[in-house]
């Protein structure tokens, strides 16, 4: 791990410790020592308590009286079908409004440039797929947000399910195919068709619960 940069360091500090959490060099359920990891990234223990905080606010981290941080254990597959049960109920209900409100132009051509998924990339661990996941989040949260409904909206953000999901692991057959369905999604979204993209949006979920299942069979 290099020392973060000097220059916005919050942020590089954070998406540091992200990247530990992310590739389980933090172990599920460790405690996390402030001043180790603050001599690890070469910094002083400021920012990282800055960026612990923002992670509790994701759900990786958690705070505990008199113990201090630790990072969340991985999702069980109970806790995992609640999400994905979650989500179906979220998400396909935004779809459904989105293809309602009419959307502009403009508002379907960033919907459109949301959907579309960076390909693989030679980096290794969660670094070679960071980019898909955040891109991954900014078409959920962004369709979710044209919905018109604010509530919906938070509600879909706060459930932060990309990094608990790309946490456990990440299937190759993400690449590719996530970006078809989110195009279908995009597309009965553009058609003004209600229906269609509820169903789209449902496709979507489940065949990526799908692609998920093997790690639980295998754990």
């Amino acid at each position: 791990m290099q020392p973060a940069r000097r220059i916005t360091l919050t942020d590089d500090v954070y998406a540091a410790v992200q990247t530990l959490i992310m590739d389980h060099q933090v172990e599920p359920g460790a405690r996390i020592n402030i001043d180790a990891l603050a001599r690890r990234l070469a910094v002083s223990p400021t920012p990282v308590r800055e960026a612990l905080a923002r992670l509790e606010s994701d759900g990786l981290v958690s705070k505990k009286p008199l113990v201090g941080y630790t990072a969340t254990p991985l999702l069980t597959r109970a806790q995992f079908e609640e999400l994905v049960e979650m989500r179906l109920i979220l998400e396909v209900a935004a779809a459904e409004r989105a293809a309602r409100a009419g959307l502009d132009a403009a508002e379907l051509g960033r919907l459109r440039d949301w959907a579309t998924l960076p390909g693989p990339s030679s980096s290794g661990g969660f670094a070679a797929i960071a980019e898909f996941t955040a891109q991954d989040a900014r078409f959920h949260h962004g369709l979710a947000e044209l919905s018109g409904n604010r509530m919906l909206h938070e509600a879909v953000v706060r459930l932060r399910a990309h990094l608990h999901l790309f946490r456990l692991h990440f299937p190759s057959a993400h690449h590719g195919v996530s970006g078809e369905e989110h195009h279908r999604i995009v597309d009965a979204v553009t058609a003004g068709d209600p229906d269609a993209a509820a169903r789209a949006m449902r496709d979507h979920l489940t065949a990526a619960r799908d692609r998920h299942m093997p790690f639980f069979e295998t754990r």
